[in-house]
């Protein structure tokens, strides 16, 4: 394998600080996921290893120096997501090439595609009225679809943002839980209020949220109702019925776009009752109006752990038959 050696140089010392990482956290990142050897002397860098390599992480360095100079933060994840996109496959990258350029803007900061399946979930949430994000937790589905939301919502595509989840016991009762109701399935909903505080300064958020423009509520708070002119998510999906299900597709109304997310493998739904998701999958798939989006653990781009603990999950075999 051919061999090479580079030198960069970035002008700007204490932005040249910023691009390494304390303690060269982002060069021993880059460092261990190319195999290649990083030295700094100052603000140079030489790098050294297969020349492919090399060259790619030219490449990320370069782009990262780019973005910080736009003063966008750069932490190992960032390193990350430039390795997806570099090194998906050849059909991927033919299809995906442009799609790292993706940027939504929300109140409180721009959220980029972190792999090239993201960047496709994506641009589906923008050409689909109704998209299904399919596949394990780390992978963004959620995340991103509240971002393509508040997008919309704060440019004026819809009127309404609206959140909602199936309030499954998981263990729990919520009989037992303290506090009124809702204060018994807040918990159910914090994920969304997480992603929601991510995107819209706190003080915005409360008062669309008192004046019913953005709304989040429990999936049986929406039967009987028309959502129109409305950007509206089903989370967690796995753990709806499939009355709930068909319940809540029928509510989209004009001007409307549903994002429908879960995890097929994981449902707290009492042993034996059929997932409504399963279901909706099952039924729709041939809807050419409905897109269907699947995530793997490769595009989990949480703590590197979660995706290993995903694929020990799903290499697990199957428990003997008593």
């Amino acid at each position: 394998m051919a061999q090479a050696t580079k030198t960069l140089e970035f002008p700007d010392n204490a932005k040249a600080t910023l691009l390494f990482g304390m303690n060269n956290e982002n060069l021993s990142h880059l460092e261990d996921a190319l195999s290649i050897a990083i030295h700094d002397r100052g603000n140079q860098l030489s790098l050294s290893g297969a020349s492919k390599a090399v060259d790619q992480a030219e490449k990320i360095l370069n782009d990262l120096w780019d973005g910080i100079k736009k003063s966008e933060p750069i932490k190992t994840a960032e390193i990350d997501a430039k390795l997806r996109f570099m090194q998906a496959d050849k059909k991927d990258s033919t299809r995906m090439s442009k799609d790292e350029k993706i940027t939504i803007s929300t109140k409180r900061k721009e959220i980029k595609p972190r792999s090239p399946n993201q960047a496709v979930y994506l641009n589906l949430m923008k050409d689909y009225e109704m998209v299904f994000g399919l596949g394990p937790a780390g992978t963004g589905k959620t995340y991103l679809a509240v971002a393509a939301g508040v997008s919309a919502f704060l440019h004026g595509d819809v009127e309404r943002l609206i959140f909602t989840r199936p309030a499954v016991e998981a263990g729990e009762n919520l009989g037992f839980l303290p506090g009124d109701l809702k204060e018994k399935v807040d918990p159910y909903l914090r994920p969304i209020y997480d992603a929601l505080h991510d995107m819209i300064p706190m003080e915005i958020l409360i008062k669309k949220m008192e004046s019913g423009e953005i709304e989040i509520a429990p999936l049986a708070f929406m039967r009987g109702r028309t959502l129109s002119n409305a950007f509206v998510i089903l989370d967690e999906a796995q753990n709806a019925t499939t009355t709930q299900m068909k319940m809540f597709l029928t509510r989209i109304g004009e001007r409307s776009r549903m994002v429908v997310t879960g995890d097929l493998t994981q449902t707290d739904l009492p042993k034996g009752m059929k997932s409504g998701l399963k279901d909706a999958v099952e039924t729709l798939e041939h809807v050419d109006e409905i897109a269907f989006h699947h995530f793997t653990p490769k595009d989990v781009v949480r703590h590197k752990l979660v995706s290993k603990i995903v694929n020990a999950y799903e290499n697990k075999p199957p428990a003997p038959r008593s």
